[in-house]
């Protein structure tokens, strides 16, 4: 009665939890990067891993030289009380292969050829072994390849780095539990298996070893698995490999006879000996590991779900016909709109705070405050001396006509050179502006297109296309500005007469010193600091009127920076508020519907990465729902059962 009570609360209690745990695994969550609590064998190279491997399940596997398992093999043990005959499948590639325990060696030779090739390489994608037999335990193992330092005849130069990374990437998550199996002929410390599994488990928390070949090597193996120099804290379980033609229930019982007849070996604690030792423990870390880590795989699971729900819930609606793809397209353009006002009108960045390339409005006045500042503030002058720019421009303008009288001629010669030497100035802040504009409006059009490559490329030509033209407007703009300065001279602009009527006071004095020889040659002008006018003597016919026109133009200039800045500060804002409001949302439907729906019928046609992202997606959270039933199960039968 009592091995029935045990049996039924191991049917309640384990087998839901390890059945669980095989159907995730079964349904690939780990693809989700969802660890699962796994068993898994590591040796160095002929320690005995196939071998303890074959006792646990009861059937023979693929021998031979060099390295056997050269694909991760997950051998899922089912033990059925009720089975006449064992039932073995491999499933690899999405496909599920039926075969026999005479077959298995083949059947899996075969699917490892397949996988990793006729030669001796190696390849992380597993086979799965299931094996539906009376008398085996209920177990998930992932045999590894056997590590080799030195590549044989066929086997890649670098295998130990293949064979390690393969190792490493399935000891390393913490929920996997290493069985380390250690040759009894063999010094421990220098196991490589030992030393990678160090690595990751440094106090041997989740390590259990397995000590083969013990009737080949019984001299102190018992202080070797007492005294624990390389720190396995799951503890030994030692054991005998099935020798020659033996059955393995001959091979239990050989096992038995050895470990208590033995002078040496019947000396180490009946708990570390024998294969049903090490099944059993086995089974027991199994349903441990699982129990504890079962809470933190439900909750990846529903924060993987989410994750995925979200992505796919936020991917543009899979369009199917033109109404909608015409829906979506407009849409679109009313949004990009929104954002490029925001951006480049209103000066508001909620949508990129962080992006200060995206901060339109204040990027173009740092782009118009530095071309202001550029602008000389003061009308230019030249290398000679003071006034003589203007005398030599007089003397050419002289005619007869009443004396002292100042040529306004003379005054729109020297304008238009001071003109000249700033002319340049609008047409670069110009062409940098709208250099700006185009890539802050591309770089924002493909934001919102970003779910729509096939229109991307379109749709930034078009964009291209109207910034060329409304460049080319604002140069003839600015060349029409240029033009009008050096037309005519006029401004209503009050400070002028102020100015002029300031700087003109000191024209007495200024004369004073030219006419009378005795004055000192230096005069201290408002605006100019004090001035040489010595060399002025000689031209004190022209010298008044070079004054008045020098005053005249640097009271003028102000005015005349003003407007050039003003101007065209006032011109762009003007075009780029025309732009965004309706001149790029006409070319954009232009182009990208038109009467042809060249765009529209684009978007129809989703593009490869979008329909594999949505693809994957899809299944992702198929998958994970599946998952989360399984899991959700198992937790209600767990919670049933600890209830009763």
């Amino acid at each position: 009665m009592a091995g029935n009570a045990l049996v039924r609360s191991y049917n309640d209690n384990i087998r839901p939890l390890l059945d669980a745990v095989d159907r995730l695994r079964h349904l690939k969550v780990t693809d989700e990067g969802i660890q699962l609590p796994t068993i898994v064998v590591v040796g160095d190279q002929s320690s005995g891993k196939s071998s303890v491997l074959e006792s646990l399940a009861g059937i023979s596997l693929p021998r031979g030289q060099g390295i056997c398992t050269r694909v991760p093999l997950v051998m899922r043990l089912q033990g059925d009380p009720d089975a006449t005959e064992p039932l073995l499948h491999l499933e690899y590639r999405s496909k599920t292969v039926e075969t026999t325990e005479a077959g298995i060696t083949e059947a899996i030779n075969e699917a490892t050829v397949e996988i990793a090739g006729a030669g001796k390489g190696i390849s992380d994608a597993p086979i799965t072994l299931v094996v539906k037999k009376k008398g085996v335990p209920d177990l998930t193992l992932v045999d590894l390849p056997g590590i080799t330092r030195v590549a044989v005849h066929g086997q890649p130069e670098d295998i130990y780095e293949q064979i390690s990374h393969t190792i490493m990437g399935y000891i390393a998550p913490k929920e996997s539990i290493i069985l380390n199996v250690l040759s009894a002929t063999v010094d421990f410390p220098t196991c490589e298996s030992i030393r990678m599994s160090q690595k990751v488990d440094p106090l041997g928390e989740r390590t259990l070893a397995v000590v083969t070949k013990s009737d080949k090597a019984p001299e102190g193996l018992l202080e070797k698995v007492t005294v624990d120099d390389v720190r396995i804290g799951l503890g030994y379980v030692c054991v005998r490999n099935r020798v020659g033609d033996e059955t393995y229930e001959q091979a239990r019982d050989e096992e038995k006879r050895l470990f208590n007849l033995h002078p040496l070996l019947s000396q180490i604690d009946k708990s570390m000996t024998g294969i049903p030792v090490l099944a059993h423990r086995l089974t027991q870390i199994q349903a441990s590991i699982i129990a504890k880590c079962l809470p933190d795989i439900v909750k990846k699971i529903d924060e993987k779900l989410h994750r995925s729900m979200s992505d796919l819930n936020g991917m543009p609606q899979k369009l199917s016909n033109r109404a909608d793809a015409l829906k979506a397209i407009l849409h679109i353009f009313k949004v990009l709109r929104e954002s490029l006002e925001m951006s480049l009108i209103k000066g508001e960045y909620g949508e990129f705070p962080d992006e200060q390339s995206l901060h339109g409005a204040a990027r173009i006045y740092e782009m118009i405050s530095s071309y202001s500042s550029e602008l000389p503030s003061n009308c230019p002058t030249t290398d000679d001396p003071f006034l003589m720019e203007e005398v030599r421009v007089l003397e050419e303008a002289k005619g007869i006509w009443l004396p002292n009288f100042l040529p306004r001629s003379a005054f729109c010669v020297l304008l238009k050179r001071k003109v000249g030497t700033i002319s340049q100035k609008p047409h670069e802040v110009i062409n940098a502006v709208w250099d700006y504009v185009e890539n802050l409006t591309i770089q924002i059009l493909l934001r919102h297109l970003q779910n729509y490559p096939q229109i991307q490329s379109l749709s930034q030509r078009v964009v291209h296309n109207l910034i060329t033209k409304l460049s080319a407007k604002s140069y003839e703009f600015v060349m029409n500005m240029i033009e009008m300065e050096l037309c005519s001279d006029y401004t209503s602009n009050p400070d002028y007469m102020k100015r002029w009527t300031e700087f003109m006071e000191k024209q007495g004095h200024f004369m004073e010193a030219i006419e009378d020889h005795s004055k000192p040659t230096k005069v201290s002008l408002e605006a100019f600091g004090e001035v040489e006018v010595g060399h002025l003597r000689a031209h004190a016919d022209v010298a008044e009127q070079a004054f008045d026109i020098r005053m005249r133009l640097t009271a003028y200039w102000k005015s005349v920076v003003l407007r050039l800045v003003d101007g065209v500060a006032l011109h762009i804002l003007h075009s780029i508020k025309n732009m965004v409001e309706s001149q790029l949302e006409v070319e954009l439907i232009n182009e990208l519907v038109g009467p042809e729906m060249a765009g529209v019928d684009r978007m129809l046609e989703e593009s490869p990465a979008t329909a594999t992202k949505r693809d994957r997606l899809k299944k992702s959270v198929e998958l994970l729902r599946q998952s989360k039933g399984i899991v959700a199960n198992v937790m209600d039968r767990i919670v049933v059962e600890g209830g009763k």
